[in-house]
C-alpha cells in the first residue's frame, strides 16, 4: 500500500482550481405576489402594473355599475363584477397583456410581465 503525499505545488494548483471553478447557486424564486387593482370612477387603478409569472392579479369593483377585466383578445376574463365583488387571475407566460371592461370599453389597462 502506498501512501499518497501532496506537494506544495499540488495544494496551490488545487486551491487555484477551486477559486476559479464556477459556483453553482440555487436561486430561490421570490414568493408569488398578489397585485390589487381597484375599479373606481370607471377607471382601473392603477391602469398599468408590473408582474411576474406565477403572481396573481385581483380586481375589485368599487363602483355601483358592473365591470369586467377582459383581455383584448378574450384569452382571460374576470367575469361580471358587481359592486364590492372581486375577480382574480393567475399570471402565466405569454398571457395577453392588455385588457378592458366589456361593459365600458373606454376603460383600459395593461399588464407588464417582467
Amino acid at each position: 500500500m502506498t501512501k499518497a503525499t501532496l506537494s506544495r505545488r499540488d495544494v496551490i494548483v488545487g486551491a487555484a482550481a477551486l477559486a476559479v471553478a464556477p459556483k453553482s447557486r440555487v436561486l430561490a424564486s421570490p414568493a408569488p405576489t398578489l397585485h390589487e387593482i381597484a375599479i373606481r370612477a370607471f377607471k382601473f387603478d392603477p391602469p398599468h402594473i408590473r408582474v411576474r409569472v406565477g403572481d396573481a392579479i385581483r380586481w375589485t369593483n368599487h363602483d355601483l355599475a358592473p365591470h369586467t377585466a377582459t383581455a383584448d383578445e378574450f384569452g382571460w376574463d374576470t367575469g361580471e363584477l358587481l359592486e364590492n365583488q372581486s375577480g382574480e387571475i393567475s399570471v402565466i407566460e405569454g398571457m395577453e397583456a392588455t385588457y378592458f371592461c366589456a361593459f365600458h370599453p373606454h376603460m383600459k389597462g395593461t399588464i407588464e410581465i417582467v
